[in-house]
C-alpha cells in the first residue's frame, strides 16, 4: 500500500486516507479514555473552544495537555486517566499537536488516530477498508518526533504484510526527547507510568476513527463487525501490563 509521512505543516487537504499519530500522549490517552468507557471524544482546536463545548453540553468532560487547569476535568496522561470512570461520557480533548493534526484531516474519506496502543487494529482497519494511498501525519515536533515517526514506520511494515518485530520501533520511541522529558518530569500533567503505557503495543483491540458530526470533529472507537469491548479488560486496567509490549520499560521507568 502506497504511503507517505508528513508533519502537520505538510497536510494540504488532498488526503483521502490519513492516520494521525501522537504516541506521547494524545492518542494513547484517547485509547485509554475509550477503554474506560468514553462514548466519544470531541476534538477541540484550543482551550477556549474546549471549555465552550463543555459549557454548552452539561455532562461533557474537558481534557487538556499540560498542568491541570480551571474548568478542565482531565489531564492528557494515560497514567492519570486509567482509573477514571468514563462510561457513556463525552470527552472534549484539546492537545498541542495530536488534536491539531486530527482536525486538519477530519474531512478525509477515512481518518484514523493512532499510537502504539492501537497499532495492530489501525492496520487492520486500513486493510479492511481497502484504503488507497495513506498519509501518515506525525504530529510531534512538526513531523520530527522520533516516537511518532517510529510508530508510522511500524504501521507501514504492518500494512506491507510483514510480521514486524515492534522492539526496534519501541526502542526509538523510548529514547526520544519526548520520552526523556516525561521521565524527567519536564512535561506538566504527567504520571510516572506514562512512558511505559505509551510503549504498550496493541494494548487495545480497536482503531480510532475521526469524522465530522454536527459540525464537530468526533473520534470514536472502531471495531470489526462482531467485536465488542472487553469488560474484563476494563476491570484489570490498573494492574495489567501490555498486551504485546516488550516489558522492558517497566524496569527502566
Amino acid at each position: 500500500m502506497d504511503s507517505r509521512v508528513v508533519g502537520i505543516p505538510g497536510v494540504d487537504g488532498t488526503e483521502k486516507v490519513a492516520v494521525v499519530i501522537d504516541v506521547m500522549r494524545a492518542f494513547t490517552t484517547a485509547a485509554w479514555a475509550f477503554h474506560r468507557g468514553a462514548d466519544r471524544i470531541v476534538l477541540a482546536a484550543d482551550a477556549d473552544e474546549a471549555l465552550e463545548l463543555k459549557a454548552g453540553h452539561p455532562g461533557w468532560l474537558a481534557l487538556k495537555d499540560g498542568a491541570p487547569a480551571r474548568g478542565f476535568d482531565l489531564v492528557n496522561s494515560p497514567g492519570l486517566l486509567r482509573e477514571a470512570e468514563l462510561t457513556g461520557r463525552t470527552v472534549v480533548q484539546k492537545t498541542t499537536a495530536g488534536t491539531v493534526g486530527a482536525l486538519a484531516v477530519a474531512e478525509a474519506d477515512l481518518a484514523l488516530c493512532a499510537s502504539f496502543a492501537v497499532a495492530g487494529a489501525t492496520a487492520r482497519a486500513l486493510a479492511d477498508a481497502g484504503a488507497g494511498p495513506v498519509t501518515f501525519v506525525a504530529t510531534g515536533e512538526d513531523g520530527r518526533a522520533a516516537e511518532d515517526l517510529a510508530c508510522a514506520a511500524y504501521l507501514r511494515r504492518l500494512l506491507a504484510g510483514d510480521r514486524a518485530d515492534p522492539r526496534p520501533y519501541l526502542d526509538r520511541a523510548r529514547t526520544s526527547p519526548a520520552a526523556d522529558d516525561l521521565r524527567a518530569g519536564r512535561r506538566e500533567g504527567n504520571h510516572p507510568d506514562d512512558v511505559r503505557l505509551c510503549l504498550e503495543v496493541d494494548r487495545f483491540d480497536f482503531a480510532m476513527a475521526v469524522a465530522l458530526e454536527e459540525g464537530m470533529a468526533v473520534l470514536r472507537p472502531l471495531r470489526r463487525p462482531g467485536e465488542a469491548g472487553s469488560a474484563a479488560d476494563a476491570a484489570s486496567d490498573t494492574a495489567g501490563g501490555p498486551a504485546h509490549g516488550d516489558g522492558g520499560e517497566a524496569a527502566r521507568d
